[in-house]
């Protein structure tokens, strides 16, 4: 008995023919450019909160390392919401309890301000003492002084333009940005908490996506961008905290009041590049306008002296050599990104420079 033998099932794959091929081609363009415009569209709809997502990002990247050490641990194995509730209060705290500290001694200074602001309303501002130490301009700021501030200020222009409407409006103004900041950093606080949350299926899952779609090389840049970014935030703190600390010493040792809070001002104002100087300067007038001029004198020395050193060698090196950048790209990161992003581009910038490290180093090999 003859049988034929059976019929493939599976016939080979015809090519495709050049309209299947360029009707591919076209749809393919299409739905990128659908992609990339939903893309656009989202991110133009949260506009509002990626400084949001940008602060919650640098923090938990600087924390990152804690976080996983803290996982290690037999007590915490399986707890990421216990961890990310501590680290997140945590940072609330940092953050709150210097303002706190400042908000409840201006409330203890209170009284006395209001006092002395209705004494001068009647009496007017007596002339400070060192006026008359001037080296030059003694007799213009004495004439100065006495037309406008020695005679009692009740009447005059200055109280006067204190009611206007143009302050009231900067007072609405400055009320506004105040609500504006409390809601960016309460945000900040929930954005950070859900990262913390998230933990390694968050690191693990975005280093996936990342070798997807750049390849290896893609990883290895986004590890090193992660590691400036977690320098500059160690950088900035470090060198901020010991600023704090040695003028904290410099300003009980020339008698200033409140040593504590100008401490912990000098300290947040440090870990901004060249902000110091603003708090030990002004600490500085003040002792030069009770008439300690060589108190005022050795404050302002010490305090560049310090700044100097902080700025110029200890904060390029500890950034530096977490990143391997030269001085002059952490400098320039910092300051540039300062300059175009704000304080988020504090951290931006030296990252954004190791990617152009990178790109060279790649381009010379």
């Amino acid at each position: 008995m003859n049988s034929r033998p059976p019929a493939s099932s599976a016939s080979p794959a015809s090519p495709l023919s050049p309209e299947s091929s360029d009707r591919l081609k076209k749809q393919k363009t299409a739905s990128l450019l659908l992609y990339v415009g939903l893309v656009l569209l989202a991110l133009w709809v949260v506009r509002d909160f990626i400084a949001v997502v940008g602060w919650a990002g640098v923090i938990a990247i600087a924390l990152w390392p804690l976080l996983r050490k803290v996982e290690g641990q037999r007590w915490f194995t399986g707890r990421t919401t216990l961890i990310a509730v501590v680290l997140t209060l945590a940072i609330a705290l940092l953050v709150v309890l210097p303002v706190g500290i400042g908000i409840a001694q201006a409330l203890g200074e209170a009284h006395d301000l209001t006092e002395w602001f209705k004494t001068v309303q009647e009496n007017g501002i007596p002339m400070p003492d060192f006026v008359q130490r001037l080296p030059f301009g003694v007799q213009q700021v004495t004439a100065w002084w006495q037309a406008n501030l020695a005679q009692p200020l009740r009447g005059s222009a200055a109280m006067k333009s204190l009611h206007s409407t143009t302050v009231m409006a900067l007072g609405r103004h400055f009320g506004a940005r105040a609500v504006h900041a409390v809601m960016v950093f309460a945000f900040m606080l929930v954005t950070l908490f859900v990262i913390f949350q998230a933990g390694p299926r968050l690191s693990a899952s975005l280093v996936t996506g990342v070798r997807r779609g750049f390849g290896e090389d893609g990883a290895q840049l986004l590890e090193r961008m992660a590691a400036a970014v977690r320098g500059t935030v160690s950088g900035l703190v470090v060198v901020g905290l010991g600023e704090g600390a040695l003028m904290g010493v410099a300003y009980a040792v020339t008698g200033l009041p409140h040593v504590a809070l100008l401490a912990v001002i000098t300290a947040i104002a440090a870990m901004l590049p060249f902000c110091a100087p603003l708090t030990f300067g002004l600490a500085a007038l003040w002792l030069f306008a009770q008439g300690s001029v060589a108190s005022a004198i050795g404050l302002a020395v010490f305090g560049a002296i310090v700044v100097f050193v902080a700025e110029h060698f200890v904060r390029p090196v500890l950034i530096g050599n977490s990143t391997r950048l030269p001085f002059l790209l952490v400098l320039f990161g910092i300051l540039g990104g300062a300059e175009t992003f704000g304080l988020l581009g504090l951290f931006i910038g030296p990252a954004l420079m190791t990617v152009l490290m990178v790109l060279w180093t790649d381009l010379v090999q």
